[in-house]
């Protein structure tokens, strides 16, 4: 699919996710390209909400848009969070953080009532990890350490840098290190090996948190996937 097409399918399926919202919701907004394109729908749209954004990203491309913002610590709750995902399997589990947000990300989340997932067809996989990548957040300070450590696990870290070569620093000023995987047969035991590792500040994994995924297809489609009971 050529950019043009694929950026057309995201606005689409940012306004087709507008159904979700009402008037003086709180919104989560995620990061990369399916959330920015659901808060450009939801700045045309007019509809009047607040904003929880998930990196600085988000927060410029939503005040740009005149969508009123608010801090986490200011709010009481976040009725639905929106936001993308780098892989989705057949339980909805999923691996975000190619865009580098996946700690605030995850807080977001955890904080909200309900999670809608926006993803292209290409996004489904079989099993987490076909792609091969696995994003985790490590402060800098440990960054030996924490990659040796991956490695015992039988993953394969290296440091993520940006388009001029320098160390890819996330809005929490941490480093990322993208693990090499093959297919995650235990996400969540996977993620709690990896959290138990000091200095690691979160990873990629996201286990049981999708309320539902919206997918699009290339023909316009989009349909609504829940877990299963």
């Amino acid at each position: 699919m050529d950019n043009s097409a694929d950026q057309n399918y995201l606005d689409q399926l940012g306004r087709h996710a507008l159904r979700f919202v009402r008037p003086g919701h709180t919104l989560g907004l995620g990061t990369g390209r399916a959330a920015a394109a659901f808060i450009r729908a939801l700045g045309e749209s007019g509809i009047r909400v607040r904003g929880v954004p998930t990196s600085n990203a988000s927060a410029d491309l939503a005040r740009s848009l005149k969508i009123e913002l608010a801090e986490l610590r200011d709010v009481h709750r976040i009725d639905i969070d929106f936001d993308g995902a780098d892989e989705v399997d057949p339980r909805l589990n999923l691996i975000k953080g190619n865009g580098g947000a996946l700690v605030r990300e995850k807080i977001v989340a955890a904080a909200s009532r309900r999670r809608i997932i926006l993803v292209g067809d290409e996004k489904l996989v079989k099993r987490l990890g076909a792609r091969g990548n696995l994003p985790v957040e490590v402060v800098p300070f440990a960054e030996a350490f924490v990659v040796r450590r991956i490695r015992a696990l039988g993953l394969r870290p290296n440091l993520r840098r940006d388009y001029a070569g320098a160390e890819f620093i996330t809005d929490n000023g941490n480093i990322i290190l993208d693990c090499g995987v093959r297919e995650i047969r235990h996400p969540a035991r996977l993620e709690s090996d990896l959290l138990r590792i000091p200095g690691v500040v979160g990873t990629g994994l996201f286990v049981k948190i999708a309320t539902a995924v919206l997918v699009a297809s290339a023909d316009g489609k989009v349909a609504t996937l829940r877990p299963k009971r």
